[in-house]
């Protein structure tokens, strides 16, 4: 039985529940010891806050029944908490602003709900609104611990001592290091609930042990709790509740059951339920919900191309590119995830990387009219940057596309374009080819017309330079006779 957790309860209750918890588990063994009819139990239970009045008396009536499994040790593992001062991840679940921002709930009652709430160690943050020499006052803006309240439009103040503001080497009067406008992330030290007063400290000391180490002092708005940024982006809107919790990426991850199973402690061996027919019940694997987490997984996944959308509008491609992975990470087939990684790669110029992702995109959902047009442009295009160098191979793209979409005009228009060209072309060819031909027959002809030349001259008779007769010194006996026939 987790006694700490009771005892919490009850002190949050008060009497009303102790009562409602006596009398619901008065046959339980594990409670008999704990709340003894005769007293308080629970080794003297602190003091009880103000009654919650009736409003809450249905909730305390469940809790009063559902003890046994609420307060269980059966659930706890020894995974590692997380302390509560670290940075919520909204990736993992939904951050939302405080409930009561979308509520019509008086002033004077959350004024009254803040100081109830509020604890000594908590940190609250806000801003410098005067410095005096006895310390500065601070506007309180927000609760980075405990209860998240909205509590920007209450003006709740508090001062924080010249003693509890630590010293700088650089200044000599720890005060001279502010200045009125900073925000300041301080630990709550005293509370005066009656007359709600508030005195907060910089020092360290003043955390409470689960806060140990969260820094105190300026702080930029960055490093703000998440749920206030939300509260500022909410403030300006008239965004439901419901709305602001569907458009969370952390709400549809399908990663959130396992995160916050570990961050609540809870055992996934037995899986933890207050229907009390199932705390026994183990499901195998074949039998978990596979097509809500698909479905899970694409919402998630769409979420991630909308942001990647408006990145690539802003002119941003690399955060819009790291978005459509993210996506695709999530979901492989997804298809509005591929369209839109395929529209930056054609917008930077990778056409055989679009026209992948396209393919891929259409091979999912052939009708998806984006996809399959932006995959003819694409194929155009890519066709007409190989006109230039392989006009078959530019031919086989506008072919693909009038395959996808024979009504694509483009695809139609540069494929008769081409063909006009590649005729132009082959003519050409064939006029060349003729001509040199033409050029090679005449060569030959020229040269078969010079070797007839050579010959007839060697035929012909040589005179000599004296008469008919060649010079007497070049003849001899042996070919006197047939010159003189």
């Amino acid at each position: 039985m987790e006694r700490d957790l009771l005892r919490q309860t009850l002190s949050f209750h008060g009497p009303t529940l102790l009562s409602l918890l006596r009398t619901e588990q008065h046959d339980n063994p594990d409670f008999r010891g704990l709340l003894p009819p005769g007293g308080p139990g629970l080794e003297a239970l602190p003091p009880a806050r103000k009654e919650r009045g009736i409003a809450n008396i249905e909730i305390q009536h469940f809790i009063a029944k559902k003890a046994d499994l609420l307060f269980s040790n059966a659930w706890k593992t020894n995974v590692p908490t997380t302390t509560e001062g670290n940075e919520e991840n909204e990736d993992y679940y939904a951050v939302m602003p405080p409930l009561e921002q979308f509520m019509d709930i008086p002033s004077a009652e959350r004024r009254e709900l803040f100081f109830r709430d509020i604890e000594r160690g908590d940190i609250v943050i806000g801003r410098i609104s005067s410095i005096r020499e006895f310390g500065f006052f601070m506007v309180l803006f927000c609760l980075r611990s405990g209860v998240m309240r909205d509590i920007v439009e209450l003006e709740i103040t508090a001062l924080c001592p010249l003693r509890d503001v630590p010293s700088h080497s650089s200044h000599g009067d720890p005060l001279s290091y502010y200045q009125t406008g900073d925000l300041i992330q301080a630990a709550i030290k005293d509370i005066d609930r009656y007359h709600e007063k508030l005195t907060v400290s910089l020092h360290s000391s003043a955390l409470s042990p689960s806060l140990a180490g969260t820094k105190l002092g300026v702080i930029g708005l960055e490093e703000s709790p998440l749920h206030y940024r939300r509260s500022v982006e909410v403030a300006s809107s008239v965004e439901t509740y419901d709305k602001v919790l569907h458009n969370s990426l952390g709400f549809a991850n399908p990663a959130v059951v396992e995160f916050l199973v570990g961050k609540l402690e809870l055992s996934e061996a037995s899986p933890p339920s207050l229907m009390r027919g199932l705390q026994s019940k183990n499901f195998n694997e074949e039998d978990f919900a596979t097509a809500l987490r698909k479905r899970q997984s694409s919402s998630w996944a769409l979420k991630c191309v909308k942001i990647g959308v408006d990145y690539f509008k802003e002119g941003r491609h690399v955060d819009a590119m790291n978005e459509y992975n993210k996506a695709l990470e999530i979901d492989a087939q997804n298809v509005e995830a591929l369209v839109a990684r395929g529209a930056l790669y054609a917008t930077k110029g990778s056409l055989n990387k679009a026209i992948d992702d396209f393919e891929v995109a259409l091979e999912s959902c052939p009708t998806h009219r984006n996809a399959r047009k932006y995959l003819c442009q694409t194929l155009v295009e890519r066709g007409g940057q190989l006109e230039e160098e392989k006009l078959l191979n530019a031919e086989s793209y506008y072919k693909k596309a009038l395959n996808i979409d024979e009504t694509f005009q483009e695809a139609e228009d540069a494929l008769l374009k081409l063909r006009k060209q590649m005729q132009k072309s082959l003519e050409m060819r064939e006029k060349q080819a003729a001509k040199e031909e033409r050029q090679k027959e005449k060569k030959i002809e020229t040269s078969a017309e010079k070797l007839r030349k050579l010959l007839k001259e060697e035929k012909r008779p040589r005179i000599g330079t004296s008469g008919y007769f060649p010079n007497k010194s070049n003849i001899s006996g042996r070919n006197l006779e047939p010159l003189l026939t």
